[in-house]
């Protein structure tokens, strides 16, 4: 085999080969279209407990006042007896009645409570009827919106960490997923692992919408992302694999674009429908619908070569190019097949030296703070950029308009960062982005007296917008100042820290609770000290990407934008 590559014409890459096939035809638009079904179930997964485990407004039940089947959440006679927080009646405390008030509902008065006896009011059943227990309903909640919150009881201020509980939980199962989704993926391929976390996350989905207890619940939204999150990397590389090299930018920007619009969708679907249980079912039943759509769906050809699998691999490519209009002679895939031989055995040569290469990075201690100034960095966009979704149910206003709004912002987020980071560089963009985002954070807190609500809105968006355009540099910042043998590991290690900060994130809420402007103070500090620190990075804009150690240590930064680009 080798004698025969070395009579041939040179070598064909893989990019060559798609380059013969057609670069973006119809056969890689049928695949973007199936991709983009999992890219949005992917963002259900990620943030539905945004909505089902939501606080509401409630406050107490008060029987000598009202009767239960037309308790309504604000009346003339309330003020008398329960104190009120900024303008809003207290959701877990009531004054204590100087008397049995029996007579018209109506007629409660100021007179008739003790105001310096504040009772506590929990929905505790001390008196019942051993032959038939029924539930005692002691709140009454403002609108009809269910939330899990309503229907396992988790209310007052002890109770609102099983709130928060449940966005850490789900990126705790996103966190445990990734070593077991990459094992999986490389070694029964990628097609498989997308139905089966596709199937998956629909399922637990789907069985957490029936949840009898609060256990149940927190079980199965461990489960979903423990299964499911592999769908979004999955469902990027089957996508752009077979896109031809110019075509991938615009790619990569349908893809974010998908996810955003996936957010935006499932705030728009949580405002028609205001049932915890319902919501999820209309979320995950699609995932099922999907399943025999997606089965028609390719098997990755980098994959299939990887394996051996050379003639699977070059069926897929003539089927590509059949569809596309095109034609690709046998003499190409020959020249093609002696390429991947050769890397193939390159990729065996450079596993053999990999401890020695890890050995000799942790050895450099400049590597080594460049590590931990990147994982920072991550910590930091991640926090402040889920955050900020998070807490954009908590702006005054329609609540799902702003979550719709906060997804949405992210669409011009990619095409100014695309239109920018080639012209301004990688560093500048990066400080400049994590600077406004904090300030932005920082100034609303200036303003949080100020009766605008528009204002106040148009300042998370930009903050959103910055910390979007943020992430998106550093994903590529990352991959350009590491070497080439230890790109893939020192990435991991910074998107790790990464999702330590999407774990904090669904805590940060509880913050507000303390001191409503203190989640934002926290975003605007940590995105302010993160872009001091990015000034460490070297600029790598018109850099070729360091292939040693030596080379990453030694980048220079090239601030002049390239005549070509």
């Amino acid at each position: 085999a080798v004698l025969g590559c070395e009579k041939m014409a040179p070598p064909l890459a893989f990019d060559d080969v798609l380059v013969e096939i057609g670069t973006f035809g119809r056969f890689q638009l049928r695949q973007f279209l199936l991709m983009i079904l999992p890219l949005v179930f992917n963002a259900f997964s990620n943030l539905s407990y945004v909505f089902t485990a939501a606080d509401l407004k409630y406050r107490c039940y008060i029987p000598e006042c009202e009767n239960r089947t037309d308790a309504a959440y604000l009346t003339e006679w309330l003020p008398a007896a329960v104190p009120y927080q900024r303008n809003q009646p207290a959701g877990c405390e009531r004054y204590e009645a100087f008397v049995n008030i029996t007579g018209d509902y109506l007629q409660c008065q100021a007179s008739d409570f003790n105001h310096s006896a504040i009772t506590r009011c929990f929905d505790f059943v001390d008196d019942f009827n051993t032959s038939a227990m029924i539930p005692c309903d002691a709140f009454v909640f403002q609108t009809e919106e269910s939330t899990i919150l309503r229907d396992f009881n988790i209310t007052c201020a002890h109770n609102d960490w099983k709130l928060t509980l449940v966005g850490t939980i789900n990126n705790v199962g996103q966190f445990v997923a990734l070593p077991i989704a990459g094992y999986l993926s490389d070694r029964f391929g990628r097609r498989w692992i997308l139905l089966v976390s596709v199937a998956g996350s629909a399922l637990f989905g789907l069985v957490r919408s029936f949840a009898t207890s609060y256990e149940m619940f927190i079980a199965m939204e461990f489960l979903d992302p423990v299964i499911g999150s592999t769908m979004y990397t999955t469902a990027f590389i089957l996508a752009l694999e077979l896109v031809g090299p110019k075509m991938r930018v615009t790619g990569n920007n349908i893809i974010s674009c998908a996810f955003s619009f996936g957010e935006a969708l499932l705030g728009l679907l949580a405002m028609y429908f205001r049932d915890w249980r319902v919501l999820l079912r209309i979320l995950y039943i699609p995932g099922l619908l999907a399943l025999p759509f997606l089965y028609t769906t390719v098997e990755s050809v980098r994959w299939l070569l990887s394996k051996n699998r050379k003639d699977e691999a070059f069926t897929i490519l003539k089927r590509a190019a059949k569809l596309n209009g095109k034609t690709i002679s046998q003499a190409a895939f020959e020249r093609f097949n002696c390429i991947e031989t050769k890397s193939g055995s390159a990729k065996s040569l450079d596993t053999q030296t990999y401890a020695q290469l890890l050995r000799e990075a942790l050895a450099n201690p400049a590597l080594v703070l460049r590590v931990i100034n990147c994982s920072f960095c991550w910590l930091t966009n991640t926090m402040v950029y889920f955050g900020l979704s998070l807490n954009s149910v908590s702006l005054s206003g329609n609540k799902y308009l702003n979550f719709i709004l906060v997804s949405l912002i992210e669409l011009p987020g990619f095409f100014l960062m695309q239109l920018i980071l080639d012209r301004v560089g990688r560093k500048k963009t990066l400080f400049t982005t994590l600077v406004l985002s904090g300030l932005f954070c920082i100034i609303s807190v200036f303003i949080a007296d100020i009766d605008a609500p528009a204002l106040h809105l148009t300042l998370f968006l930009l903050s959103k917008l910055s910390i979007t355009m943020s992430f998106g540099t550093l994903y590529i910042y990352t991959v350009e100042i590491f070497p080439t043998n230890l790109r893939q590991s020192l990435l991991s290690t910074c998107s790790m820290f990464g999702r330590i900060g999407s774990m904090i994130a669904p805590q940060t809420p509880l913050l507000a609770k303390v001191w409503t402007p203190l989640p934002m103070i926290l975003f605007g500090c940590l995105g302010i000290s993160s872009a001091i620190t990015s000034l460490q990075f070297p600029e790598t804009l018109n850099n070729e990407l360091p292939n040693t150690l030596e080379e990453a240590m030694n980048m220079q930064g090239n601030d002049i934008p390239a005549t070509d680009r």
